[in-house]
């Protein structure tokens, strides 16, 4: 098929290079000529994926109209608080016949739109059957080295979700398929959150108990969340939900683990945040979950104490020990 990836970060290069070993025709666009550039003349995504060669056979560019120009599938790699921009340039030559596949996770700020939401805000031509999420433990670190790994493809139309599944599934890169795209997009966006309240555990010095709870704790976080969403149950105990969250909470490669653990050794957020080359998600999420949670009066402690310690100032032990101290309730 012919495939155009839009977003040249690690995972968009590393999915590009994924689909093209796939046998299909794909082009990857970079928002920066430069980078584009770069990336043509050393066949490799030095900064964002270093050591992985980029085959010749995909076409790299900074053109965003030539792109999109005659292709059947979109793959949209780009961060969420930036999609809807690059969504509206792309207009009406995204049509009802395109399938548009997303493997960012977040909720936009302000609107409170998960991806698939704003895809289908933006693009008034494409019905929300053809739009697809692909989420999960996924490294682009490790994927691009094709270590064995697992993720789910998620649609309103299960029918989507299985011609996603099809166009990306290879003997290292296993996909199952979903109906439940809003639990899918959901899991995939509160997990970064848990893994910067993860990574303040680590930093803070706390241990292996902390961070088991964290995670825990989460799970029923989210599942209580989701229940105003209509997703299942079930999702999150799946790939996109556990899964992702043990990944991401754990992981020497999780971006949002990183801003966490550098907070809870106290570092400012704005200092972690400018020395980062790539975009740690959960940061814009954390305000995204915080005004959901408030709009649906939905109790997200863990997530609450997230919010407090990156945008209010709190300290990270004394909001642990707020956590710690709670009334007690029974475990559900």
């Amino acid at each position: 098929m012919r495939i155009a990836v839009l977003g040249a970060g690690s995972w968009g290069t590393t999915l590009a290079i994924l689909l093209n070993g796939n046998a299909h025709h794909v082009a990857l666009w970079s928002h920066r000529d430069d980078h584009a550039q770069s990336m043509r003349q050393h066949h490799e995504n030095a900064i964002l994926l270093p050591g992985i060669t980029i085959p010749d056979t995909i076409t790299i560019t900074s053109d965003l109209e030539l792109v999109v120009s005659d292709v059947d599938v979109l793959v949209t790699a780009i961060p969420t608080q930036f999609l809807r921009s690059v969504a509206k340039r792309l207009g009406s030559r995204v049509t009802e016949s395109h399938l548009i596949v997303n493997v960012a996770k977040g909720i936009e700020n302000d609107s409170l739109m998960t991806i698939s939401e704003i895809l289908a805000d933006v693009l008034p031509h494409v019905h929300k059957k053809n739009i697809v999420t692909l989420s999960g433990p996924s490294f682009a670190e490790e994927v691009s080295r094709k270590v064995p790994t697992a993720i789910v493809s998620a649609s309103a139309s299960l029918e989507s979700a299985r011609r996603a599944q099809q166009i990306f599934m290879n003997p290292y890169f296993r996909v199952y398929s979903s109906d439940d795209i809003h639990g899918v997009e959901l899991a995939g966006s509160i997990k970064n959150v848990i893994a910067i309240g993860a990574g303040i555990a680590d930093g803070a010095g706390f241990g292996d108990n902390t961070k088991a709870a964290v995670m825990t704790r989460a799970t029923a976080e989210i599942s209580r969340l989701g229940k105003f969403v209509g997703a299942k149950p079930q999702t999150f105990a799946g790939l996109s939900g556990i899964g992702d969250l043990i990944a991401t909470c754990m992981s020497k490669h999780s971006r949002n683990r990183y801003v966490g653990e550098e907070i809870g050794k106290g570092r400012k957020l704005q200092d972690v945040l400018a020395g980062m080359v790539m975009v740690a998600e959960g940061v814009a999420t954390t305000k995204s979950v915080h005004d959901i949670a408030k709009k649906h009066n939905v109790e997200l402690p863990i997530s609450n104490a997230v919010y407090q310690v990156l945008f209010e100032g709190k300290n990270p032990v004394a909001a642990t020990a707020d956590l710690m101290t709670r009334d007690p309730k029974e475990e559900h």
